[in-house]
């Protein structure tokens, strides 16, 4: 499918949310932001742990970074998680180096709203809600997301 509008996807399940972070890893490219919202709860970390997986080793340890707020990862291309539920400021983000990772590499964001009007231009707004057994998965491209195939 082409990001080139907001898309619906069903999750029936946890590895189904796992799998979907792992498709939208293989699009990632030096500068590109995956913003994560949704409430407790909605698979926002569960997506962002495929994601890294991916990137990285599929037995990677990918803990919330709920406390420390952020966790960089080595991988085929480095990428930050970003947890911003106890954000104030928007500067805080990029206190915790949200510019470098992306200049460096790629970030998944939880809690993204943190950001204020700050967002990365480059980024794919994925918002999870629960929906009768499963999950929704609604992914918005901006930027130089428009117009990428995601295969899922």
């Amino acid at each position: 499918m082409t990001l080139d509008h907001p898309i619906d996807l069903p999750l029936a399940d946890a590895e189904a949310t796992t799998r979907l972070g792992a498709a939208v890893a293989e699009l990632l490219t030096p500068g590109d932001a995956v913003l994560l919202t949704g409430d407790l709860g909605a698979g926002k970390s569960t997506l962002a742990r495929g994601l890294v997986r991916a990137l990285t080793r599929p037995d990677e340890d990918v803990p919330s970074p709920t406390f420390t707020l952020v966790q960089f990862y080595e991988g085929r291309l480095p990428v930050a998680h970003f947890d911003l539920y106890r954000l104030t400021d928007p500067d805080e983000a990029y206190e915790l180096g949200l510019d470098e990772a992306l200049d460096e590499g790629a970030a998944v964001v939880e809690w993204p709203q943190r950001l204020g009007s700050r967002l990365p231009p480059d980024r794919l707004d994925i918002d999870l809600s629960e929906t009768g057994e499963g999950r929704t998965a609604r992914l918005v491209p901006h930027g130089s997301w428009k117009g990428r195939s995601l295969e899922f």
